[in-house]
């Protein structure tokens, strides 16, 4: 299939697509380079637009636009859907997503972006809600249902988008039979609006006597979520804390204003509620695809991975103690030494902040099936990290 990658109304090239593997065999033409994906950028030669690098990688970045195979309950999902892989879901809406504005136009197709588009345009999803979240759901019956953003998320949790008054939310499950990631995710909430920090705004919700988190999107049709990720393959490459002092100069190259606090906040929110995940898919920077410009950092958001305390006694907490700080994993005691003026923090804001946890967990407990036990040592832990970070700005 001829087809056109657009970035919103903007050709960016001009390919043959095969379908059946979600792969770019050939491509006839680059329109405009700097429109197109981020990731890109470093693969492309403009003498040779079908060398291997840049082909094979405009068809994994495309691909790795479809549900991962490592999604919880992936093959139940397939068989609610009627479809055999994630990938075949890019074909039906385009390969649209929420988090930027790309997707593939038939060449002889007179279909306009404004007409298709997810931020403007209603979709389907109460069907794919019920595939993807429900313990108990039947096969998909309206193919319209299909045509959705749930197509291109990311993540290894369940997980649904869905218009509620007009705004899109994204519903996120715990992960199997563990629940505590929805109140991760609004615990990281509360403490970044007590902090002043720019985050993703989580409440807790339920769907069927299951607690999900839900939030707002954050990207608007006019923007893109480029994530660290993409941005690393323009830099030199240590695999080393170098990386990090590298991407806060990339950044504040870019015009992005405070660069290097707003970042150290993550890695502060990091530190008290001891967030395992911050992998570079979950940060990043907001673009704006009309103009190009950087406009800041990503809000904070994905913070689910959290408070994982591996298994507790009547004495003792026992944690694993250690998250990321780019490729390296390190203890959260050393993952804080990047912030280089934590006095800058009022940590007396963060007063209260175990108690109205305790009173969140306690909230739902009669779904959460939480012991006093576990929600006891869960503030404690909690507790302990807003602690060691008073001392540390002392």
């Amino acid at each position: 299939m001829k087809c056109i990658l657009m970035n919103k109304n903007k050709e960016v090239l001009v390919a043959e697509y095969d379908p059946a593997t979600s792969v770019f065999t050939k491509i006839y033409e680059i329109q405009d380079i700097n429109y197109a994906p981020y990731i890109l950028k470093s693969f492309y030669i403009e003498d040779d637009i079908n060398d291997t690098p840049f082909r094979t990688n405009l068809s994994e970045w495309f691909k790795g636009r479809s549900i991962p195979l490592w999604r919880d309950k992936l093959d139940l999902l397939l068989h609610r859907l009627n479809i055999t892989a994630p990938y075949e879901l890019l074909d039906k809406a385009f390969g649209l997503s929420l988090s930027d504005q790309y997707w593939l136009k038939p060449e002889d197709s007179d279909i306009k972006y404004d007409d298709i588009n997810f931020f403007d345009n209603d979709f389907d999803y109460v069907e794919f809600m019920e595939a993807s979240l429900s313990t108990n759901s039947s096969q998909i019956t309206k193919e319209t249902s299909l045509k959705t953003p749930n197509n291109t998320t990311d993540g290894m949790l369940k997980k649904a988008w869905i218009i509620d008054n007009g705004i899109r939310y994204l519903l996120k499950a715990g992960y199997k039979n563990e629940t505590l990631q929805p109140f991760n995710e609004v615990l990281a909430s509360e403490i970044c609006k007590r902090l002043g920090f720019k985050h993703v705004e989580y409440t807790i919700d339920t769907y069927k006597d299951m607690v999900v988190s839900k939030c707002p999107c954050f990207i608007t049709k006019d923007t893109e979520f480029i994530t660290c990720n993409q941005i690393r393959n323009d830099m030199l490459r240590h695999d080393s804390i170098d990386d990090y002092e590298e991407y806060i100069k990339k950044l504040e190259d870019n015009g992005i204003a405070k660069a290097r606090e707003k970042v150290e906040n993550m890695y502060i929110l990091d530190f008290l509620i001891m967030n395992e995940d911050r992998h570079l898919n979950n940060f990043g920077i907001i673009r704006d695809v009309n103009t190009l410009e950087w406009l800041d950092v990503a809000p904070i958001f994905d913070n689910g991975q959290s408070l994982n305390i591996e298994y507790y006694d009547e004495e003792e907490v026992h944690i694993s103690g250690t998250g990321r700080l780019f490729y390296e994993i390190k203890p959260f005691d050393e993952i804080i030494k990047v912030v280089k003026d934590i006095k800058r923090i009022d940590i007396s804001k963060l007063n209260g902040l175990v108690e109205w946890f305790d009173d969140l967990l306690h909230k739902y407990q009669y779904l959460t099936g939480y012991s006093e036990a576990r929600i006891s040592k869960l503030c404690i832990l909690l507790n302990r990290q807003i602690d060691k970070l008073k001392k540390i700005s002392k």
